[in-house]
């Protein structure tokens, strides 16, 4: 719903399509809406190599606007207004314009109704090579723009009406006008749920209808600017078409509606001779903005000082002139490279484990993946500008296949480490078992516990992937024996001093008399005499 404004500019007052725009935004406010700065944390740093490499595409959404952003807002915002001032719906001569041109819509008469309703022409052009943030830049700056606003009451007098504050489509892949239009017609249903392109863009409807009912839905619906992208299409129209369609740009403009052209250096020739003439001498016109790859000077500084931050590898490193310069010779100037370079040098340093940015790899990870715009870019190093005609068009960077790839050697590398952490615990856990039941084997042959776990800690460690239990048990026996035999025996009073143990020979065979055992079945009967080889080395 309009929310209506004070206007300081005099021109602007008591015009409701006017005052329902937001506020004319100083630089300070222009930047401080356009710049986007992406969330980050160095604790993600320590997050794992899977994760990061999502978050590492958080750098596409970067966004530095610099001097030639804010001079494109302010042309934009300018644009609109004056496009709207010879629009007023309270100026009589309008009003009844629009009344009439209602009429014939809703009759289907359009192009019996006679368009010589004639404001002040504004349009503008924006060329610049591929890659350069044209399309960004602008719509970076339409979004401080509400696109529709619904008027409902302006002043205590009743006022129902949609406002398009803007509207933005691609020139037709064929260059045809027909196209064109077909497009405008499409894109305004899609935002008011009319059905204009079924009454005049369908079927076999001529150009000579579609031309002035497009002309009077902009002004019924009080669109503020058509912005059309991609006009280097017109170099694809059939013989005579890209003269139409110039001539169509020149006619909306006529009516009054601001347009803004945007497309490569091939536009050119479309957009010079009668058509420039009368922008020049057009008083609300913008003129042309022309962009160009950025110079290495406090712009380049300013576009990597600010993304440079934004490191998840584990090792950041702080910018330098090195850094600086290597992005400049091998991304041309052209921000978008530059950006793009920077995210695949993260992923590559995280994919490797080696976490760590260098120019070195910035080279090489741009020598591998930039290799059909490395042409391109030896044009704009020379700065010959035939050569750079030829290359206007870059051939988009696979950014996301080639994270796709490095990720799966991410996803590789750590399945592998799953599987190896799997095996050694494995390994531990099989020779943690063994040492367990040789231990056991060992006691129960009347070694102390004590004893039995060094002797098998000191065979398993000297020879414990070379041995099953049974061999382990067996040499655990052999050492303890030997370290019996060694050591030297206790003193004759300290004997007497000892205690009857229930596990002493003597004692087992006496109690073994007064039962009527000899002595051999008194020590079988308390498991002191064993079948080692059937018993005692076997496992379980």
């Amino acid at each position: 719903m309009a929310e209506y404004r004070e206007q300081e500019v005099m021109e602007y007052r008591k015009n409701p399509f006017i005052e329902a725009l937001p506020p004319i935004l100083s630089k300070e406010e222009v930047v401080d809406k356009l710049a986007f700065y992406p969330s980050f944390n160095e604790s993600e740093r320590n997050l794992e190599s899977h994760i990061r490499l999502h978050l590492v595409q958080r750098l596409f959404q970067y966004f530095q606007p610099l001097a030639q952003t804010l001079d494109l807002e302010s042309r934009i915002s300018r644009m609109i207004r004056r496009g709207y001032v010879h629009r007023n719906p309270f100026q009589t001569e309008f009003a009844k314009e629009l009344q009439e041109g209602y009429k014939a819509i809703i009759n289907g008469h359009i192009d019996a109704y006679n368009n010589n309703f004639k404001a002040n022409p504004s349009t503008m052009t924006m060329i610049g090579t591929s890659g350069l943030g044209k399309s960004t830049s602008v719509s970076k700056v339409l979004q401080t723009i509400p696109q529709s606003i619904v008027h409902s009451r302006y002043n205590n007098t009743d006022f129902n009406m949609y406002q398009l504050s803007w509207i933005k489509v691609d020139c037709s892949f064929d260059g045809t006008v027909k196209g064109l239009c077909i497009e405008l017609f499409r894109t305004v249903d899609s935002l008011l749920g009319s059905s204009y392109y079924r009454k005049f863009g369908s079927g076999r409807q001529p150009i000579a209808s579609m031309q002035p009912a497009l002309a009077q839905i902009a002004r019924t619906n009080a669109i503020g600017l058509i912005i059309i992208d991609e006009v280097q299409s017109l170099s694809v129209a059939k013989s005579g078409g890209a003269e139409k369609m110039m001539n169509f740009f020149h006619y909306l403009s006529n009516m009054g509606i601001p347009l803004l052209l945007i497309g490569t250096p091939k536009a050119i020739p479309y957009l010079r001779g009668d058509f420039r003439q009368a922008r020049r001498g057009s008083s609300g016109g913008q003129g042309d903005m022309v962009l160009e790859r950025l110079k290495k000077d406090t712009n380049w500084d300013l576009i990597l000082e600010g993304m440079w931050d934004y490191q998840w590898v584990r090792k950041p490193t702080p910018i330098t002139k090195e850094f600086k310069d290597v992005l400049y010779d091998e991304s041309g100037g052209i921000t978008d490279i530059a950006i793009k370079l920077f995210v695949m040098a993260q992923v590559r340093a995280i994919s490797s484990g080696k976490e760590q940015i260098t120019p070195a790899l910035i080279r090489k990870v741009a020598k591998e993946n930039l290799q059909l715009i490395q042409p391109m870019i030896r044009a704009l190093r020379s700065g010959d500008i035939k050569a750079i005609s030829r290359y206007e068009d870059i051939t988009p960077i696979d950014v996301e296949g080639f994270i796709n790839q490095e990720f799966a050697s991410v996803s590789m590398n750590n399945k592998i480490k799953d599987i190896q952490k799997a095996k050694k615990k494995e390994e531990k856990n099989w020779k943690e078992n063994v040492r367990e039941q040789a231990i056991l084997k060992l006691i129960e042959l009347d070694v102390e516990p004590g004893k039995a776990k060094k002797c098998i800690n000191s065979v398993m460690e000297k020879q414990g992937q070379e041995l099953d239990i049974r061999g382990i048990v067996k040499e655990a026996f052999k050492l303890f024996i030997n370290i019996e035999e060694i050591a030297p025996r206790p003193t004759k009073k300290l004997k007497q001093m000892e205690l009857p143990n229930k596990q002493d020979l003597r004692l087992i065979v006496s109690e073994g008399k007064e039962k009527g055992l000899s002595a051999h079945e008194s020590l079988k009967e308390k498991g002191i005499i064993k079948v080692i080889e059937n018993d005692f080395f076997s496992v379980g």
